[in-house]
């Protein structure tokens, strides 16, 4: 049996905003989750997980030898810089959207089609975490929205949740999505682009789901990254509960984690902890 731990920063202020948030019920609460190694697992023998568009990016046999060779030169320029905590977050924004919108060009330029995206959702399965339909299910049966925030491919992420039966009635998803000719071919990414580092600048106000969510003033937020805080940059909360897990480079990461989040999960744990505190809110 695998161990994992559960680290609260401040117990009696997490107390505090789990009672708050239970007395004012379910209809006032809503949830913002981060997707690849949040809702999934985070690593698989020692090893990082793949993310939705890595399942491209490292099979040639979906969209040809030489996407593959071009994107993951791209990846080798620009990871690099993506990890790197001495570049400043300005110039980090600029060269993450540089890379995003080169990438989703080249994947469209070999090109993707709605008919592929089924075939490699079904042939290369994630690991969701255990007890994310438990998780899932219990918000869905309490009509709270929960919003999916990603810098994935919003098209793949959305079929990867279809295919696992996990795209419940209360789900909305903000990534990136593709605009689509007559025959189901990938034209272009819609604007604006989700990176990895600039979710503060992706505003729920701009998109659909804030009337759904503005009157919601409790949130739980889930990540595994110091900028997916960043998902609630511009709306107006009342209490706020942030989990991070935390799922690598765990003594370097941890102080800075300690600072933005009210709960550290370490161990790449299942959603055992998470759908504890959902149950203890949702009474």
């Amino acid at each position: 049996m695998v161990m994992y731990e559960v680290i609260i920063v401040n117990e009696k202020e997490l107390e505090r905003k789990k009672k708050e948030i239970a007395q004012d019920g379910a209809e006032k609460l809503h949830i913002l989750s981060d997707f690849d190694r949040t809702i999934t697992y985070g690593l698989a023998d020692g090893k990082k997980t793949p993310t939705v568009i890595s399942q491209l990016r490292s099979d040639p046999k979906y969209l040809g030898e030489d996407y593959s060779k071009r994107a993951n030169e791209l990846f080798d320029v620009y990871h690099p810089i993506e990890i790197d905590s001495k570049i400043s977050l300005t110039k980090k924004k600029k060269e993450m959207d540089d890379w995003w919108m080169k990438h989703f060009n080249l994947i469209a330029e070999y090109n993707l089609t709605k008919e592929l995206i089924k075939k490699v959702v079904r042939e290369k399965p994630l690991r969701f975490r255990k007890g994310s339909l438990k998780f899932l299910t219990l918000l869905n049966n309490k009509n709270v929205p929960l919003i999916f925030m990603s810098a994935a491919p919003g098209d793949m992420l959305i079929e990867y949740l279809s295919q696992n039966k996990l795209l419940l009635l209360n789900i909305s998803v903000i990534s990136n999505l593709y605009e689509w000719d007559k025959d189901e071919k990938a034209i272009q990414i819609k604007k604006p682009v989700v990176t990895s580092v600039n979710k503060d600048e992706t505003l729920i106000h701009k998109f659909p789901i804030y009337d759904k969510i503005k009157n919601r003033k409790n949130v739980l937020l889930l990540g595994d990254g110091l900028e997916d805080v960043g998902m609630i940059e511009g709306f107006d909360y009342k209490n706020l509960i942030k989990i991070a897990f935390l799922n690598e480079n765990v003594e370097e990461n941890l102080p800075a984690f300690k600072k933005v989040y009210d709960v550290i999960l370490l161990g790449d744990p299942d959603m055992s902890y998470v759908n504890k505190l959902v149950k203890e809110i949702l009474k």
